[in-house]
């Protein structure tokens, strides 16, 4: 019997224990699932032999020692930040572990380790990172063994609401972490276009997006992720002269946040002296400069300071949301950001029998025998309901195969792995393909209607 530990089933989980319990029969697993609540775990687990939850704290040594230690597979979904010690605690007791994360540098310094105690640390295992890395090289792959040479690859994904649930003016429903959402795009966006190296600072992201199309469900923009550049290596594109990676949403939205970027809204590095005592009107006021006559409004006042029509449809979203209301804040000691969330949370949170969506979609463009040419690979996946959500399919699917095939010994690679290689990839794409999660490609003259930031 195999044992499996996942850390973390919050609302990205739900895909992922489905998967690993229906599966457990037949592979005969024990699964372990652990999370700081359990309530809404024991119905699902109770009826079963093979499964359990509990309470799990990942800052109890012990607790974490011992768990680990009783695992012969660990996969964390847990916060991001919390990754590192359960790896360096899977380290510690000779144990395998999958995360949905980015590869950090704190993990790349323990590849060596891992690889020496015959351990696989496989990460960017989910959706963005994960399957996007997967459907890429699947592409990659067969141009190059065709003899083509890629000159331009550009990847955008966006977790969305289905257009059946799209009802409110921003086009958007949280499906992934409040705070990620409210802190995406901080820093520098690096890419390459046309052989030159292009940066994007954090206060003009937002201001520098591209509009493109997808085939049944509409116009969409996006906007630059943080480095491109860093998976040249890994896709084996050094030379490429056009590549970047970015965000996906519906037209509108990135110029409506940018006011948030601009006043300051989304900053997380200080606490606000009284933020239990403000409402969601001062909030917003104290980022503003001085009314510059008696009885401006707030919606005035903005319009003057960013030069955004007052009556225009970024107010309108900034309306939408409450933010000129006296509704109190009610968070002591928050940041800037953190009451913006709380803000946006009970605005966008999915209700009862929303559906979300996934859109992916990669563009190519090759030479091959002196002709340019190019494909688009294209997902789109919606979701059932608030639970079994398309981002938790997307984000869970994929782990629970590559899990699945690490304890059968079909996964050979050992270190900070990440799932670039055909023998991780190709067998999760055709698995996924059952569960309706298909790219479809698309012979394309070469265009720029995906376009790079300038």
């Amino acid at each position: 019997m195999k044992k499996i530990l996942l850390l973390g089933a919050g609302r990205s989980a739900a895909s992922l224990i489905k998967y690993l319990l229906d599966q457990a029969p037949a592979e005969n697993w024990q699964v372990t699932i652990g999370d700081i609540s359990i309530a809404h775990l024991q119905p699902v687990v109770a009826p079963l032999a093979f499964a359990r939850a509990i309470v799990f704290d990942v800052h109890d040594p012990a607790q974490r020692a011992r768990e680990v230690a009783d695992a012969d597979l660990v996969i964390s979904l847990l916060p991001a930040v919390f990754h590192i010690e359960v790896a360096q605690e899977c380290l510690q007791q000779g144990r395998h572990l999958i995360t949905a994360s980015y590869v950090t540098p704190a993990f790349l310094a323990l590849h060596q380790q891992a690889q020496e105690r015959n351990l696989t640390i496989l990460m960017e295992a989910g959706l963005d990172p994960g399957l996007d890395h997967m459907s890429a090289m699947a592409v990659i792959r067969r141009v190059k063994e065709a003899g083509g040479v890629l000159s331009s690859f550009k990847s955008y994904t966006g977790g969305l609401v289905a257009p059946e649930s799209d009802n409110n003016p921003w086009h958007y429903k949280f499906t992934w972490n409040p705070r990620n959402v409210v802190l995406a795009g901080q820093g520098t966006a690096k890419y390459i276009k046309n052989g030159t190296y292009k940066y994007i600072p954090y206060h003009q992201l937002f201001r520098r997006t591209d509009g493109f199309y997808v085939d049944g469900y509409g116009y969409f923009e996006g906007y630059a992720n943080r480095d491109s550049l860093s998976y040249r290596e890994p896709y084996d594109l050094l030379g490429i002269p056009t590549m970047l990676r970015g965000t996906l949403r519906r037209p509108g939205y990135c110029q409506a946040w940018d006011v948030f970027v601009q006043l300051g809204l989304t900053d997380d590095s200080y606490t606000l002296d009284n933020s239990e005592t403000m409402t969601y009107r001062s909030f917003v006021e104290a980022f503003l400069p001085p009314a510059t006559e008696a009885g401006q409004s707030i919606a005035a006042r903005i319009s003057l300071y960013l030069g955004i029509p007052v009556d225009g449809e970024v107010m309108q979203k900034l309306a939408w949301l409450g933010l000129f209301e006296e509704k109190p804040v009610g968070l002591a000691g928050a940041t800037p950001a953190q009451v913006l969330e709380k803000i946006l949370k009970e605005k966008w949170a999915l209700s009862p029998g929303d559906k979300d969506m996934i859109v992916m979609q990669h563009q190519f463009i090759y030479n091959l025998n002196g002709e340019q040419r190019q494909i688009s690979s294209s997902l789109v996946v919606t979701g059932e309901d608030e639970v079994q959500t398309a981002m938790a399919k997307t984000v869970g699917l994929p782990v629970g195969i590559l899990a699945k095939r690490l304890l059968q010994g079909k996964i050979a690679q050992r270190g900070i792995v990440i799932p670039i290689y055909p023998e991780l990839y190709e067998p999760v794409l055709e698995e996924l393909k059952g569960f309706g999660i298909d790219f479809v490609e698309k012979e394309m003259v070469p265009s720029e209607h995906l376009g790079v930031p300038g």
